[in-house]
């Protein structure tokens, strides 16, 4: 055995021991067979209690998924990467190391600083959250090269997918789903964080989920379709159509990323509606309130300008939207999805069922904003009274 394979796996077994280990992935076949998985990508989890190395073997056309004893797993990982695959990289808590072999058996190692945060053993167990590069369906989006490398023009959104999953991962980890929910995400469109979002909740957490992606470009929808299946992704499906026409059975969590002006209200009431336990949505092109807006005459000496007009419309619009989810029931956030140098549609709002009884404060605060600003109507408001109107009668 070569020094660097050496160092690369007493690096791996030290890093398992001590409850470093973030990930570890086998790539490069040394022979084109479709019965050999594309790639072997290993992770710790924690399962009934006991700390396993799962390996996952994908496939051209599906995934399989083995659990370890951790020193089994590494064992059975060196005699793969000795006779099936030229490449490893491991990553822990502290450093990344890549092993690259050539076909005669030369073989080098190169490290580089580790990317992941230092946090306690059961945390980074529990919350590693990286979506690997290595994801086929990243490549066949455009995110990435043949061989697993993001490309110059994919690393804004890959950026924005790690980070939207991130999200994601802390609130259902708060707020834990039920068996077989369903996670709608309205106004797909290339499917980038759709497809991040299953593969995470799906195979990173073992959640029994369904995901659909709703879309009213039918070129998207059937790409995205295409894409799913090569995969493997059985529970992960694309519909054509409307925000406010797709009405499912049940609808457990509700995402509308970057739904253009009252479309995010039309996907809010789809979720108040069915009474979503959690709500993400990514608001851009506020313009109803703007219309309807009344600058007080105190604050015409800052709102004068068109663009900071425009900005007070988007953020009392986003405000208002906060409150009528509060005065619902819910636990709201609205934050920076992701700094603006990589999108200019960086708030984001998200809503959580919570088991406090909702009270008159958030109702208090929504009309004297409004009356502040002299907005007479604002879209959710007007589809949550339709909504309750029809209701009673």
């Amino acid at each position: 055995m070569s020094e660097a394979i050496e160092t690369f796996w007493s690096t791996a077994r030290r890093a398992v021991r001590s409850g470093r280990l973030a990930k570890l992935t086998l790539s490069k076949p040394r022979r084109k067979d479709p019965a050999t998985p594309r790639n072997l990508y290993a992770r710790p989890v924690e399962v009934k209690g006991e700390m396993v190395l799962q390996v996952t073997h994908r496939y051209a056309d599906r995934e399989e998924v083995k659990n370890y004893a951790p020193e089994t797993g590494l064992d059975y990982l060196a005699d793969q990467l000795a006779d099936t695959y030229y490449n490893g990289d491991l990553f822990t808590l502290d450093e990344q190391l890549s092993l690259l072999q050539s076909r005669k058996g030369n073989a080098r190692l190169r490290g580089e600083p580790a990317r992941h945060e230092t946090t306690t053993v059961d945390h980074n167990r529990q919350k590693y959250r990286d979506i690997p590069a290595d994801r086929p369906y990243l490549h066949a989006l455009g995110i990435t090269t043949e061989d697993a490398q993001v490309t110059a023009a994919g690393r804004r959104k890959y950026k924005q997918i790690n980070k939207f999953v991130e999200i994601v991962d802390k609130l259902v980890q708060q707020h834990p789903l039920p068996a077989g929910a369903h996670i709608v995400d309205m106004g797909s469109g290339s499917g980038y964080l759709t497809f991040a979002l299953y593969d995470h909740l799906t195979h990173t957490l073992g959640l029994d989920v369904r995901v659909t992606g709703v879309e009213l470009r039918p070129q998207l929808v059937e790409k995205c379709r295409g894409i799913a299946a090569d995969n493997g992704f059985t529970h992960l499906q694309f519909v054509e159509g409307y925000i406010d026409s797709y009405h499912p059975e049940r609808l457990d969590v509700l995402i509308a990323l970057h739904a253009c002006d009252t479309a995010t209200d039309d996907a809010l009431y789809q979720g108040l509606a069915a009474g979503a336990e959690i709500m993400i949505v990514a608001p851009c092109c506020q313009k109803q309130v703007r219309r309807d807006m009344e600058v007080p005459d105190d604050l015409r000496p800052l709102l004068d300008s068109g663009i900071m007009l425009e900005r007070q419309a988007a953020m009392l619009t986003d405000g208002l939207r906060a409150l009528y989810l509060q005065g619902r029931g819910y636990a709201t956030k609205t934050f920076e999805f992701i700094p603006l140098e990589h999108t200019a549609k960086n708030v984001m709002i998200t809503a959580v069922k919570s088991d406090k009884q909702a009270g008159g404060g958030a109702r208090e605060q929504w009309e004297t904003l409004k009356q502040r600003f002299g907005v007479r109507r604002h879209y959710l408001e007007e589809l949550l009274e339709k909504g309750n109107t029809a209701a009673s009668r």
